[in-house]
C-alpha cells in the first residue's frame, strides 16, 4: 500500500519547506501532549499498587490472558525510571515519524505495535510481563530509516542517524542480553518500522 500524497501533505514532506516546519512543530506538540498521559497511566498503577496495571496490560509470551498486552504493553512501564528513560527518545523519534503525516503515523504505529508484540508473544519467555514503549520506539526509528532508503528521503537517514548517536548506547538492545530488557521486542520494533516504511510509502 502506498499514499499518494495531496499538495499540501506533498509541501508538508519537503524539507526546508515552510509547511515542514509547521508540520514538524505540530507533531512536537502532539508527542509531548501523549508523555503527560503515560505518567497518568504509572501513577495509577503505583495507586493500585506497582505493577498491578503490569500484570494485567503487559504481554505474557504464550500465555492466551497476556496477548492483549500487545495493545496495551506500549502504555505501562516496569516504573518511574523506565518511563522516564523511554519519554525522551519517544518524543524525538515520534515528532519526526508524525511529521511525515497523520493517518500514515497511525497505521505505521499499529503495524510495529502488532509486528513488535505478536512476535514477543511468541519468542518471549513464558515466565515474564513485557511492558514499555522501546518497541515503538525503536519501530519509529526503523520507520524514519526505512522512509530515507524507500522515499529517497535524506533528512529522514539524517534524523534517523542523529538519534542513533544520541542513544548509540541502546543500540546492542537489540541483540541478546542477560539484562533485563525484551530485546525481542527492541528487534522486532525495529523491523516492523522497516514494514511499515514500505506499506505506507509515499508515492
Amino acid at each position: 500500500m502506498s499514499w499518494a500524497p495531496d499538495t499540501r501533505a506533498d509541501a508538508a514532506a519537503r524539507f526546508g519547506t515552510e509547511a515542514f516546519y509547521a508540520s514538524l512543530g505540530r507533531a512536537f506538540v502532539t508527542m509531548c501532549a501523549i508523555i503527560p498521559i503515560l505518567f497518568l497511566i504509572e501513577g495509577l498503577d503505583v495507586a493500585l499498587g506497582s505493577g498491578t496495571l503490569d500484570l494485567a496490560g503487559g504481554i505474557k509470551p504464550w500465555h492466551l490472558d497476556g496477548l492483549d498486552g500487545v495493545l496495551f504493553s506500549p502504555f505501562l512501564h516496569a516504573g518511574w525510571d523506565h518511563l522516564y528513560g523511554n519519554a525522551v527518545p519517544l518524543i524525538l523519534v515520534g515528532t519526526f515519524a508524525l511529521a511525515g503525516g497523520a493517518r500514515r503515523f497511525i497505521w505505521s504505529t499499529l503495524t510495529i505495535m502488532l509486528i513488535s508484540g505478536v512476535g514477543v508473544w511468541f519468542i518471549g519467555s513464558p515466565d515474564t510481563v513485557v511492558v514499555g514503549a522501546s518497541g515503538v520506539i525503536f519501530g519509529y526509528l526503523g520507520l524514519l530509516v526505512g522512509r530515507g532508503l524507500v522515499e529517497h528521503s535524506w533528512w529522514n537517514l539524517a534524523v534517523a542517524a542523529f538519534i542513533g548517536l544520541l542513544y548509540w548506547y541502546q543500540v546492542y538492545n537489540i541483540l541478546p542480553t542477560d539484562r533485563a530488557v525484551s530485546w525481542q521486542g527492541h528487534l522486532l520494533g525495529l523491523i516492523g518500522g522497516f514494514v511499515a516504511a514500505f506499506l505506507f510509502r509515499r508515492r
